[in-house]
This record gives structure tokens, sequence and C-alpha cells, in this order.
């Protein structure tokens, strides 16, 4: 298995998913292209940011990143 992007988004909301994911006992990766994307002329940052994890551990965040979507 290989890692699922969960989230696309603004880096603040990022990284609060990030924690909260954390906090269920699933490891994320982050990917910040903001750098990328301020570099090849790309004004929207929106969704610079993505918030990554394990396939397998998808049953387990799946609960806290919808609850997350809710709460935005």
């Amino acid at each position: 298995m290989g890692l699922m992007k969960v989230f696309s988004g603004s880096e603040i909301l990022a990284l609060a998913l990030k924690e909260k994911i954390e906090e269920a006992g699933v490891e994320t990766e982050i990917k910040n292209n903001i750098q990328s994307a301020r570099m090849s002329g790309f004004p929207n940052l929106d969704s610079a940011v993505e918030v990554f994890i394990q396939e397998t551990d998808f049953a387990k965040a799946n609960p806290v990143i919808k609850e997350f979507r809710l709460s935005i």
C-alpha cells in the first residue's frame, strides 16, 4: 500500500487537520507546494499544502477527516 492524499488546502487548515489525525494515532505527511507555486507564478495558493496518510490507516482517520471537513 502507499500514501493517499486526504486534504489539499491552505497551510493553516492542513496543519490543523494533521494535528487532529495524529491525535487519533495516525501518522501523516505534509507536502508543501507554496514555494513551488510562488516560483512558477501561480498566485492561487489556496490548495498548495497537501496532507497524506497511509492507505491502511484510512479507516481509522476517516471519521476525523469527515468531522474536520464539516467544521470548516
